[in-house]
């Protein structure tokens, strides 16, 4: 069994030499997890076709450590300091608190690996501001520090100085009720220095996100970036093209459709999507590429837009064969 695997069966409720309460729980530990999720991607590669094929079961305890999370009736606070992407994403957001650190960059990179946007990405991401998710989606641009929090991923911020003494004060908190956990989030929140009077990097583009991302096929936004002509918009229309384009269409797709389920609906649909993605040539090609040889150089199947008609988009939302499909 994958080490992250393992460590998803064990997250919760989180709890540390016995002392934490059990009407609360946390995560934490982004650093180290991430070359963990990083080493079972590649196991997952390697093991496709194969009796034992981590994709197997991987993908179906993930999503159903999602939606616990996601339901969890008790405070559940995420530590997200360091590298939150993949599967750290969704070990997070939909939990009650978020707290981000200065050290927080956080991504969806799933498209640039031949994937779609998973982990209940079709569930939060339709729902922050505007087109935002939608182009966290599709270009994996990264937010960083208190971005993540002013781009509505993260709830609260923390200096990294001083995550250890908030955890500290949290498990304090013997059988707290949750305004007393709040209080203790809001306090160390109110205290961050970290670029406290910065702006929002991404708010000087935030229009052009919201008129260039709001097409309802690729084709158009790739049209409304052209349209645009900027910079800003020629760049990201630069990244677009690099991605596997299957990949832009189910993730479109997947945040449209996204936009009105559940979060229940969502993972079962994404585990659909993930289910036939991951066996195919541009999940081990973009994990090749990107994870392995790092040569930045995949070569996607099929190339372009017009060879992934709507027919074949569709083929991946279909109920898998078998009673397959995940059952909560």
């Amino acid at each position: 069994m994958p080490s992250t695997t393992k460590w998803f069966s064990s997250s919760i409720p989180g709890s540390r030499n016995g002392r934490a309460p059990r009407d609360w729980s946390s995560l934490k530990g982004w650093e180290r997890r991430h070359s963990v999720l990083e080493g079972d991607v590649r196991a997952i590669v390697e093991t496709v076709g194969k009796p034992d094929a981590v994709g197997e079961y991987f993908f179906r305890d993930e999503y159903i450590l999602n939606y616990l999370i996601g339901t969890l009736r008790i405070p559940y606070i995420a530590l997200i300091d360091g590298i939150t992407m993949g599967g750290g994403a969704g070990l997070s957001v939909h939990g009650q608190y978020r707290v981000a650190t200065e050290r927080t960059i956080f991504a969806m990179p799933e498209v640039n690996i031949g994937l779609t946007a998973d982990v209940g990405g079709s569930y939060f991401l339709p729902r922050l501001e505007g087109r935002l998710g939608t182009y966290l989606a599709l270009t994996g641009h990264r937010l960083k520090g208190r971005d993540v929090l002013k781009a509505g991923v993260a709830t609260h911020v923390c200096d990294g100085a001083r995550i250890g003494e908030l955890e500290e004060a949290l498990l304090d908190l013997q059988f707290a009720c949750p305004e007393d956990v709040a209080a203790v989030l809001q306090k160390f929140h109110e205290e961050a220095t970290f670029s406290k009077d910065a702006p929002f990097s991404l708010q000087p583009v935030l229009p052009k996100i919201q008129s260039c991302f709001s097409g309802a096929t690729v084709e158009e936004i790739f049209r409304n970036l052209e349209k645009d002509g900027s910079e800003w918009a020629l760049k990201q229309l630069e990244i677009l093209k690099g991605m596997p384009p299957s990949s832009l269409k189910v993730t479109c797709q997947v945040l449209k459709r996204g936009a009105h389920f559940t979060l229940q609906e969502c993972l079962t649909m994404e585990y659909r999507t993930v289910k036939r993605m991951y066996k195919e040539h541009n999940f081990s090609e973009g994990v090749r590429s990107v994870l392995m040889d790092r040569d930045n150089n995949p070569q996607w199947k099929p190339k372009t837009l017009e060879e992934v008609t709507s027919e074949r988009v569709d083929e991946y939302f279909a109920p898998l064969p078998n009673e397959e499909d995940l059952e909560f």
